[in-house]
């Protein structure tokens, strides 16, 4: 993980800077995201917000509730509802351990992060809280 934080490559989108300032991060992980086309292009003119936005496990899968991606204004009838939920995308293991964090240790999980990688995908970086 220490190299995806000092990678040039590295564009961010959206970062929540109140979450280092309210929470004690404990540890981190990287989430891919299940988005829509017009989502992707509304990311790629940087106008996201993850501020109030939080993490939610909901029958076995691990949800992004509350952040608010603007439609896409070429769009036309195509478009996204803003604050819809999205799913995001865990390995079954690290989806286990965010879970058991949050059931039996109390924790949350907060969304620290929105940025699109080396490859071009987007990713959501996520912690323990």
């Amino acid at each position: 993980m220490a190299k995806a934080k000092t990678d040039p490559n590295r564009k961010v989108i959206a970062d929540n800077r109140t979450a280092r300032f309210d929470f004690e991060i404990g540890e981190t992980f990287e989430a891919g995201i299940q988005l829509l086309g017009t989502e992707v292009k509304s990311l790629r003119a940087n106008k996201a917000t993850i501020g109030e936005s939080y993490v939610s496990p909901e029958n076995g899968e691990i949800w992004l509730i509350n952040s608010y991606i603007p439609e896409y204004l070429q769009a036309n009838k195509f478009n996204h509802d803003p604050r819809r939920h999205r799913k995001l995308l865990l390995h079954r293991r690290q989806m286990s351990q965010l879970m058991d964090g949050v059931q039996r240790g109390g924790m949350t999980i907060v969304p620290l992060k929105m940025y699109f990688n080396d490859r071009g995908i987007a990713k959501l970086e996520i912690a323990l809280a």
